[in-house]
């Protein structure tokens, strides 16, 4: 049987316990969060230029998807950057493994699950959250790209939580890459095709994806957006 997680804890609602878990355990378990939060700060601030970098932990390493989330990585350490991933297996792993070849920080913002995994053996800092909430904030404070490999509903969560903060203006200058045009050109094809022909997002919208299957194109693409942003100007400007 698998054990309660904090989230559960949170999240969970039983009618006839409202009244009880808001006077004694909701408002003391927000002392928890602050102090998550607090923690997350701590060890995340300093890390200069970072990009996250998010995919399946299912994808095994003889796969092609592995080795290019490896390449994409050690290009974009040997370019500066610090990687952060999700910590865990599949192209977590790969991306991890990537950063410290190109001699960069690797860093494994994971996370408590009902069946512990732990962080991949080549995460040089892991930061260890209970709550998704925090530590997709933590994702995206210290990034200044995304790249996002294949991936299932987790990959996709942090997908569209980076385009809705994009859209809604809460954060900005934020290339978000997509690898590997034959796994997402069906998904791009469905938001032009359904949701842009019905008008319920815009062609700027779907302008942000950035779909590319070379590593070095990618890191090509995140550094030309760091160094334009760093003069003051806007990246995705062509």
């Amino acid at each position: 049987m698998s054990r309660q997680t904090e989230d559960e804890r949170l999240l969970r609602t039983d009618p006839h316990r409202q009244a009880h878990d808001f006077t004694h355990t909701d408002t003391w378990r927000v002392l928890r969060i602050m102090g998550e939060f607090v923690e997350g700060f701590e060890n995340m601030a300093g890390l200069g230029p970072a990009v996250s970098i998010f995919g399946s932990a299912r994808i095994p390493p003889t796969s092609p998807i592995y080795l290019a989330a490896v390449e994409t990585a050690r290009l974009l350490a040997q370019a500066g950057f610090t990687i952060i991933t999700g910590g865990g297996p599949g192209l977590m792993e790969a991306a991890n493994k990537g950063a410290r070849a190109g001699g960069g920080r690797s860093v494994g913002c994971t996370i408590e699950l009902p069946f512990e995994a732990g962080a991949n053996p080549f995460v040089d800092l892991e930061v260890r959250f209970r709550y998704f909430f925090i530590r997709k904030i933590m994702f995206v404070k210290y990034a200044h790209a995304f790249v996002i490999f294949p991936g299932g509903f987790g990959t996709l969560d942090e997908l569209f939580e980076a385009l809705t903060l994009i859209q809604t203006g809460k954060i900005h200058d934020f290339p978000i890459v997509l690898y590997g045009s034959s796994f997402w050109q069906g998904m791009i094809d469905w938001a032009r095709h359904t949701l842009l022909a019905n008008g319920t997002i815009a062609q700027t919208d779907i302008d942000r994806l950035q779909v590319c299957d070379d590593p070095q194109q990618i890191c090509d693409l995140i550094v030309q957006a760091h160094q334009h942003r760093q003069k003051g100007g806007d990246p995705w400007t062509r």
